[in-house]
């Protein structure tokens, strides 16, 4: 189902996010969200980037939140089904006809503003994908997660460091922007419908030899994540390795090449219904 929602977006769409007249499109993916913590953070979305096109693609909700959403400053998608983070922005990318790109999680851990800090380099075509980063050491974690999700995230970030072209601290945070040549170029290429999509991104724009800009960011932790540590982390894990399989084929590696893979008999996320 597909539909508008609240104030007519259109008066949003000749809005720009910088002098250069880029225009920024906005995709907050939402699972069981918080409502009034959504309709908060897309508003403050809408005053500090004053995107052209704010899209929310909201999975599996019931009546109750859809009728609660009515007053929503955004176009809503709603899918009767759980897709998984990365098919919900990937639907909400490929609706987009913006020069950049962006996505931020729905619970609002990472503040307007320094969203706005992320989506800079893109927008002054200065990087092709910027990744938002709560372990650089010039970031500032104001309120911290689990002991068990803060080490088990710190493994993966120093595994995928050691795996990937693009060297980052941080693959997981949910908050990134690129450009719409980006995104023409990585589509094809995106497998992982849920959480490992962010790494399978940031894989794929560097085998693609994409300029990847880390910004260290002030983030907030949000108690209520429906994300399980332990049981996330060893499927970030088991994606992190068909990640850079793919990276490595785009690379041309013989071994590579010559190994099979399941996305031989898999359809890209952009060929899924």
């Amino acid at each position: 189902m597909t539909g508008s929602a609240g104030t007519d977006q259109s008066q949003h769409e000749n809005r720009r996010a910088d002098s250069d007249g880029q225009s920024l499109g906005i995709v907050v993916p939402a699972f069981q969200p918080d409502v009034d913590t959504l309709l908060t953070y897309v508003d403050a979305l809408h005053d500090e980037l004053q995107p052209a096109t704010l899209r929310v693609e909201l999975d599996d909700p019931s009546d109750d939140v859809v009728a609660a959403l009515a007053s929503l400053d955004a176009d809503l998608h709603v899918s009767p089904y759980r897709r998984g983070k990365g098919a919900a922005i990937t639907a909400g990318f490929e609706a987009l006809e913006t020069d950049v790109l962006a996505f931020a999680d729905a619970d609002g851990s990472t503040s307007p503003e320094e969203f706005s800090r992320i989506v800079a380099p893109v927008l002054d075509g200065e990087a092709d994908l910027a990744v938002g980063s709560r372990r650089h050491p010039d970031a500032t974690v104001a309120s911290h997660q689990t002991l068990a999700r803060r080490y088990l995230g710190d493994g993966f970030a120093w595994l995928a460091r050691r795996m990937l072209d693009a060297e980052l601290y941080d693959y997981q945070c949910g908050a990134k922007a690129l450009s719409a040549s980006t995104w023409e170029d990585v589509r094809e290429h995106l497998y992982e419908p849920g959480f490992a999509w962010d790494v399978e991104l940031v894989a794929i724009a560097g085998a693609l030899d994409r300029t990847v800009r880390e910004v260290p960011i002030e983030w907030h932790d949000r108690p209520g994540t429906t994300v399980s540590p332990v049981t996330t982390t060893l499927a970030l894990a088991r994606a992190l390795i068909r990640a850079r399989h793919r990276a490595k084929r785009l690379r041309e590696s013989r071994l590579h090449l010559a190994l099979k893979s399941r996305d031989d008999d898999t359809k890209a996320l952009v060929h899924r219904r």
